[in-house]
């Protein structure tokens, strides 16, 4: 983040705008609607700044500023698009301790300003950091179209009852979620319809059942990686969660989209190493939970593939907690696709089998001759560590060398790798490309549609592929 996002209190507070045209004019229409006092200089504006004159806070200057202007500014805005202007407003600005913006001269800019949506009260700046201007007006046009004109109303009416909430509940976290289930329950629902009175009374009804608060879990999956696959209640619950529980499976960025204020606790795994054991982190989301928070366990791919969703579920409902399950995309349907292998496919694959390499003691001893079988498609999770033994044991069981095999690294994520091979040759080439992890391994004729199909759902960083044509695709 190059810039730290905040809302100015500029009421009764010197702007200068230097300029006479558009920008300009947008830059005093802002401050002005913010209650600021502005000074705007120009020997000649135009008809956008000319009609601005008249407000009670907007004093026009006809001429240049000089460096004395400056002196007790609050924010100097330079729109006038003349070097040497620019350059005296910038150096007098900063000068006088003013904050400084010159449009489209970002050396000379102390802020960005944004991209903004109004809902008055509510407000939603968007910037680009100056990177890309456009996309912030194309996420501006984004937002006009997708947010009500209500939701402002709806907060001018909420800010009715935040006194009478403050004298109801006296916690903090208990007020915090009073105004959750208010604004996205009934209340809220009914007021948006145009029933004022009927959201009146709910409120009032819910003030007067208002208790302690009481925790829950919620077991959620955040998919194989990729933000943009997470399903839209996973999204709403990461919002409203007071602890976050992750692992090393969830993808990066994914933990940026929960609530800021909420509590995060690693409690990933690897090869090797274990932040906490599989049973103390179900106690500590128990205990979490009985001190009243909403719990969030956020899990890599599915929580009830291969995801301990169902022991933590298990646990958490006998010690009387009330839990969810959100199911995410599971790692091999969403790696699957984005390498471009289809898991299953009407002339080479009728069915696919998930299986996980490893078990409480070790590598599992697969029956890899009926999983590896004609028209089948073998998915294997926690398998990158045992490749070796994995292919070993296949070809010693009689599965076909030439069997297609691949290995999804990253799947889903922009660093996502995917190496083809045989089960004969696969152990080496990927050993060769030095694949970091989370890997998902694939096996069967399907893995070859990869390479006919000539399609990757993601760029990848290096892809490698040999099969042979004895794979008969």
């Amino acid at each position: 983040m190059d810039y730290l996002p905040l809302f100015l209190d500029i009421k009764g507070k010197r702007v200068i705008v230097d300029g006479g045209e558009t920008v300009a004019a947008r830059r005093a229409e802002r401050a002005l609607a913010a209650g600021a006092l502005v000074e705007l200089f120009d020997p000649e504006p135009g008809d956008e700044v000319r009609a601005l004159f008249g407000h009670e806070n907007l004093t026009h200057h006809a001429r240049v500023p000089e460096a004395a202007d400056f002196e007790g500014c609050f924010i100097a805005y330079g729109a006038s698009e003349e070097p040497e202007r620019d350059q005296l407003l910038a150096e007098a600005g900063r000068a006088a301790g003013a904050l400084v913006n010159v449009a489209d001269v970002r050396r000379y800019c102390d802020f960005i300003t944004p991209s903004v949506v109004e809902r008055d009260p509510i407000t939603i700046a968007i910037s680009t950091g100056g990177a890309a201007p456009v996309i912030a007006r194309n996420l501006r046009a984004r937002i006009e179209a997708m947010l009500p004109d209500g939701y402002g109303r709806l907060a001018s009416f909420a800010a009715r009852f935040r006194q009478k909430i403050a004298e109801r509940i006296s916690d903090g976290r208990g007020r915090r979620r009073f105004w959750e289930d208010m604004i996205e329950g009934r209340a809220g629902d009914a007021f948006l319809a145009g029933r004022e009175a009927d959201a009146v009374a709910q409120i009032e009804a819910d003030l007067e059942t208002a208790g302690p608060v009481t925790g829950e879990v919620w077991l959620v999956g955040a998919g194989p990686g990729d933000p943009d696959l997470l399903t839209f209640k996973a999204l709403r619950l990461m919002q409203h969660a007071d602890v976050v529980l992750y692992d090393r499976l969830v993808g990066p960025g994914i933990l940026e989209l929960s609530r800021r204020d909420a509590r995060r606790i690693n409690v990933g795994k690897r090869p090797g190493y274990h932040a906490l054991k599989q049973d103390e982190i179900t106690a500590l989301m128990i205990r979490l939970a009985k001190e009243g928070n909403r719990v969030l366990r956020l899990k890599g791919g599915d929580p009830f593939i291969f995801g301990r969703g169902g022991e933590e579920l298990e646990d958490v409902a006998r010690a009387g907690i009330p839990v969810q399950v959100i199911p995410g995309i599971t790692a091999a349907a969403g790696c699957g696709a984005c390498a471009g292998i289809p898991l299953t496919h009407r002339d080479h694959a009728q069915s696919v089998v998930f299986v996980t390499a490893h078990g409480a003691g070790g590598v599992l001893a697969h029956d890899w001759t009926r999983l590896a079988r004609p028209g089948q498609t073998v998915v294997v999770y926690m398998g990158l560590g045992s490749l070796g033994q994995i292919a070993a044991a296949a070809l010693e069981q009689g599965v076909r060398p030439d069997l297609p095999v691949a290995v999804i690294d990253n799947g889903s994520r922009q660093n996502q790798r995917v190496i083809s091979a045989t089960l004969e040759t696969i152990e080496k080439k990927a050993r060769a490309a030095d694949l970091k992890g989370p890997a998902l391994i694939v096996m069967g004729d399907v893995v070859t549609m990869r390479d006919k199909l000539g399609y990757t759902g993601v760029a990848e960083e290096h892809v490698s592929l040999d099969i042979g044509a004895q794979s008969g695709l």
